[in-house]
């Protein structure tokens, strides 16, 4: 087995004639968090999509736990302990908010994910809102329901799409507690985000992306020194 939970190289992606990521190269060990830093449009959440075999044509390698999973489809991928929480959230409007935790099988055949149990212990506000349609939870309540529903197919590389985005801060914390919760239990994260407030204390690496290419790389411990760096890059 691999240690490294992803490696990516000379990554090619495209939506139709648009090319996208120009030759992405990045590597994850087990149990890290990663961040991906950039502006809008920079290929960040093509890089998630990418891995889950969400664009349109892709060419390189990505290998999740050493097996290569470029010409797999996507539902395969998954099946390689992959969860991916996308920016829309896609909770289900007609059903309860248990009822859409149910609705996942667990895809993992090493791991038999996280029961409901355990989930509302980690999210007491799912348990109190299990009732309730999906519409008429919060942006934060959807937000943890669209994570937790992933932690009940097994996967434990997990791909986060700005989560943080518009929630409350009282939400942001909750969410940052699950991350260091998710990161203790040895599960990898890689995260797209534009809050670098909520990713600093969080990520023990971060990838710049500009232009549909890692322009740098950042450790948790340069991350001071190299502020000036991301402030030129990202206007922070």
């Amino acid at each position: 087995m691999s240690s490294k939970a992803l490696e990516i190289s000379g990554l090619h992606a495209w939506y139709g004639e648009s090319h996208i990521l120009h030759d992405v190269n990045l590597t994850v060990e087990k149990g890290e968090v990663v961040t991906l830093l950039g502006r809008n449009g920079a290929g960040r959440s093509t890089t998630l999509r990418a891995i889950m075999g969400l664009t349109g044509t892709r060419k390189g390698s990505i290998k999740i736990n050493g097996v290569e999973s470029i010409g797999l489809p996507t539902h395969k991928i998954a099946h390689l302990g992959v969860g991916y929480c996308p920016e829309e959230r896609g909770i289900f409007s007609s059903l309860t908010a248990e009822e859409n935790l149910l609705l996942p099988p667990v895809v993992s055949t090493s791991d038999k994910g996280m029961s409901v149990a355990e989930i509302y212990e980690m999210f007491p506000n799912l348990k109190e809102r299990r009732f309730s349609q999906g519409t008429r939870l919060s942006g934060g309540e959807q937000q943890m329901l669209a994570v937790a529903r992933i932690l009940r197919t097994g996967a434990r590389l997990l791909l986060l799409d700005e989560i943080s985005e518009g929630l409350a801060p009282v939400i942001v914390q909750a969410l940052a507690r699950m991350i260091t919760t998710l990161r203790a239990n040895g599960y990898t994260i890689i995260m797209v985000e534009q809050n670098f407030r909520f990713a600093a204390p969080l990520a023990d690496r971060f990838y710049v992306v500009e232009h549909g290419q890692i322009v740098e790389t950042i450790a948790s411990s340069e991350l001071e020194a190299k502020m000036p760096v991301l402030n030129a890059l990202l206007g922070v």
